[in-house]
């Protein structure tokens, strides 16, 4: 910007905790230019059986269509494809920005999120994924404003503008809705939206209610400045849904971008930090202790593989990042502690 496995039938809507261990699972638009069946076929050989998949908005929706809410045949053929191959889907993302300044713009976001969570609740799907949004900074704007300082101090007035007459009532409303049809809201965090960190996050899950909550992606803490296992102590069962994805950071490069770095991500050279494939950016060491660090807090759901390395292929990235995660992920359940 995948899961835990129980098929389609058995999963209940809304609970990670009927799901039974922690399992390595893929976000598929990086293989979007495959039609579904080969996309499982080729999982199944990394030992990957959950899927995160997108429909629409920024991710696309090259393998789970809105439009099985009103086909019943279209929907029984693609659960078909699903069940056939032992496959279950962690998460449906729909990544847009309902809240964009542009009416029919955030028209278009938000009733594609609206549908997912429809199509979501009917497929068995615990989870939908979304960004928060950026509004502009009034009802005039052409664009989002994303305000990341508070002085001069008009743009704390855009801030309270934003929260108060845009954010709030969407996402009580959106949250309502969710939690009606069983179904929990990951937002992820990510700079140029109203919700980017921890703190946000918590604020917007204060507003909405507990049907809201995060889809945890490190890689995004990482370039913040933020201890992504740190943070895991501060969201604690606000985290719903996990990206696997890692993040390299130039030492040589940050003190001349600092970490909001507007330049091309595949401005590799010039950068002050890029995305990479789990593993090259922090070592074994470290995801072990994220992945015990998430258990410790009780979270035992997917960890969804999101390549967005501009230095690997999708395939190579794809493949990398799976063997990495199946040799360090904690799928036992721990036994009683004997010792004490």
């Amino acid at each position: 910007m995948v899961a835990l496995a129980v098929t389609l039938d058995t999963v209940e809507p809304g609970s990670c905790d009927t799901l039974s261990h922690m399992r390595v699972g893929c976000f598929t638009p990086l293989l979007s230019t495959f039609p579904l069946e080969k996309v499982l076929d080729k999982l199944k050989t990394l030992n990957v059986t959950i899927v995160e998949l997108g429909t629409g908005n920024y991710p696309g929706d090259p393998h789970c269509k809105l439009s099985m809410l009103e086909n019943a045949k279209e929907l029984k053929e693609f659960k078909k494809k699903l069940d056939d191959r032992g496959f279950s889907i962690s998460a449906l993302s729909c990544h847009g920005n309902p809240l964009h300044p542009d009416a029919a713009v955030a028209k278009n976001y938000a009733d594609t999120s609206r549908r997912t969570i429809e199509l979501a609740a009917k497929l068995g799907v615990p989870v939908v994924i979304d960004f928060s949004g950026c509004p502009g900074d009034s009802d005039h704007a052409k664009f989002p404003n994303w305000v990341t300082c508070p002085w001069p101090p008009e743009y704390l007035e855009v801030l309270d503008w934003q929260w108060e007459k845009k954010v709030a009532p969407f996402w009580i409303e959106r949250g309502k809705f969710a939690k009606s049809h069983g179904v929990k809201i990951a937002i992820e965090m990510h700079p140029g939206f109203v919700v980017y960190s921890p703190e946000t996050m918590l604020k917007l899950r204060a507003i909405a209610g507990d049907s809201v909550g995060c889809n945890y992606d490190p890689s995004h803490m990482f370039w913040q400045g933020i201890d992504p296992i740190k943070a895991i102590r501060v969201l604690g069962d606000a985290i719903f849904h996990v990206h696997a994805k890692d993040t390299q950071i130039y030492d040589f490069n940050l003190p001349k971008t600092g970490v909001l770095d507007t330049k091309k991500y595949t401005d590799e050279k010039n950068r002050g930090w890029i995305f990479r494939t789990c593993g090259y950016g922090h070592p074994y060491g470290w995801w072990k202790e994220f992945i015990s660090t998430l258990r410790m807090y009780d979270y035992d759901y997917v960890l969804s593989i999101e390549h967005e390395d501009s230095l690997m292929s999708p395939d190579e990235g794809l493949t990398k990042a799976a063997e990495f995660l199946n040799q360090i992920i904690i799928r036992e359940k721990p036994a009683a502690a004997w010792w004490v």
